[in-house]
């Protein structure tokens, strides 16, 4: 793979400027935008970028960090699923937690914010208490958006609950946007001021990138990644004014920005110290890119792979047809189409081949898969396996250099898993999917010398593209992902079947 970021000195940067900005306050609130971890579309137009760059940096601050979590009380009534796990977003909470104690991060509570005794959410906040985790609940803001005077008053801001923090910085996260972030920061900050005390508040960001061109590739596969909260890129008209310097924002933080500064200014009771909301970011991800090409190159990749998604989000009735219509134009914005991912035409030629030998009705799935070196490779279902499973396997024999006839799995294992589904599980689909081929594959590997060495090949998937004529199960889309591969779908169903 090209690098195109060097994330070090990315790290030294971020750091740096955190550090500066904690020096002028007893406590820094430092609202998390993105993906505190395994943030991936970062690593995908970033070539080089640590997924778990942000909280490598706050490991190494450990000491002067503790972490609130933030999950709006409607996202877990409704299930809400953050999409690249395939879990709800009380779960990723959960999920959360447990990877910042992995980081020696001491997480300090969970804000449940707009809570109205929601019995989702309330069964939640039952749980994490049991489980001896700290849980406030914040209401929504009387006279927000407009209403200063109410908002940081006694009947806004101090209606919520103060939480308790000994820590000069203050991590604020969610799972996803819409979480309650910044509410949750400015209510402190409230508290804070209200108790005698210097408190400050910073935002995290990686995208939009600043100081990047606004219709840079880099920024724009950003617009692809948020069609769904109809984000827009906008020149920062605060930040140009006050330096006379263009810096990218997007719409939402420029429209909040004049009511945010003055909701700062009546908190704190003196001039708002920054001038723009590219002033209230700490983002010094555009100096970490050292090959604008590559850079370029992998983010027209991820606004095709955004495209697909949605397009499937929308076939699925997640997304409506004006989301979908956006991701498209935003294609089009950029001449991109989607036979420029290099795996859809192979997957499409070989699901149109099938389906002449097949002469059926139904779709006929195929599934592409581009290796390292660039190699392509294919594969389609039958009783045994999906076409998932099928290319998983063409692809660590073709890397383990053994002939396709070969069989990794002996029909002693397989059969009796075809039979638990059918028969004693009652399932009517007995293909097996990619877990399942897996699992019989290192069953086998035990007295296999051939699977051994083809189970070791899987860790040379990572970074490898796939797509599939047809949209994936669950099951096979999230083993891909477990296997760092990144996967796309035609926005077809397999067959006309609606539930198995």
């Amino acid at each position: 793979m090209k690098i195109g970021f060097d994330p070090q000195k990315y790290l030294e940067e971020q750091s740096k400027f955190i550090l500066e900005r904690v020096n002028n306050y007893d406590k820094l609130y430092l609202e998390f935008g993105g993906k505190l971890l395994f943030d991936m579309h970062a690593k995908r137009v970033l070539p080089g970028f640590d997924e778990n760059a942000k909280i490598k940096l706050l490991h190494k601050l450990k000491e002067k960090v503790e972490v609130v979590i933030c999950v709006y009380a409607g996202d877990i009534e409704r299930n809400k699923i953050r999409g690249d796990f395939g879990i709800t977003y009380d779960m990723d909470v959960l999920r959360l937690i447990d990877d910042l104690r992995a980081y020696e991060l001491d997480v300090n509570s969970v804000v449940i914010t707009r809570y109205a005794n929601q019995p989702a959410a309330t069964i939640f906040m039952n749980k994490l208490e049991r489980r001896g985790i700290k849980v406030y609940t914040h209401s929504a803001t009387k006279g927000y958006p407009t209403d200063v005077d109410t908002i940081v008053s006694d009947e806004g801001y101090g209606k919520n609950p103060y939480i308790e923090t000994t820590k000069p910085i203050v991590v604020v996260t969610a799972p996803g946007p819409g979480s309650g972030k910044l509410a949750t920061c400015l209510s402190q900050l409230y508290h804070e001021h209200k108790n005698g005390k210097v408190a400050g508040y910073s935002k995290f960001e990686t995208f939009p990138v600043w100081n990047v061109p606004l219709k840079h590739p880099l920024n724009i596969a950003y617009e692809s990644a948020t069609v769904d909260l109809k984000d827009v890129n906008m020149i920062d008209s605060f930040h140009f004014d006050a330096y006379n310097e263009v810096a990218v924002n997007y719409n939402r933080d420029i429209e909040t920005f004049p009511v945010l500064k003055r909701i700062i200014e009546k908190i704190t009771g003196e001039e708002a110290v920054y001038k723009s909301p590219t002033d209230m970011g700490v983002n010094r991800v555009g100096f970490g890119i050292i090959d604008d090409e590559v850079v370029k190159e992998a983010s027209r990749q991820e606004i095709i792979r955004r495209y697909f998604k949605t397009g499937c989000e929308y076939k699925k009735g997640y997304v409506d047809l004006e989301t979908f219509q956006r991701a498209r134009l935003i294609m089009e914005e950029l001449n991109l189409k989607p036979e420029d991912r290099k795996v859809v035409v192979p997957a499409r030629e070989r699901a149109a081949r099938l389906k002449e030998e097949l002469a059926e009705n139904e779709q006929c799935t195929a599934v592409a898969l581009e290796l390292s070196d660039g190699t392509i490779l294919t594969g389609k279902g039958s009783d045994t396996m999906d076409a998932a499973s099928a290319v998983l396997l063409n692809a660590i024999k073709h890397l383990s250099n053994m002939d396709d006839e070969i069989h990794l799995i002996s029909p002693v294992i397989l059969e009796p898993i075809i039979n638990l589904k059918e028969k004693t599980l009652g399932s009517s689909i007995t293909a097996l999917n990619c877990e399942e081929i897996l699992i019989a594959l290192s069953i086998s590997a035990a007295t296999n010398p051939m699977a051994e060495v083809a189970m070791e090949k899987l860790s040379l998937l990572k970074g490898c593209q796939v797509h599939s004529t047809t949209i994936l199960s669950t099951n096979d889309e999230q083993t891909f992902m477990k296997l760092g591969m990144d996967v796309t779908c035609d926005p077809e169903y397999p067959s006309e079947r609606l539930y198995y």
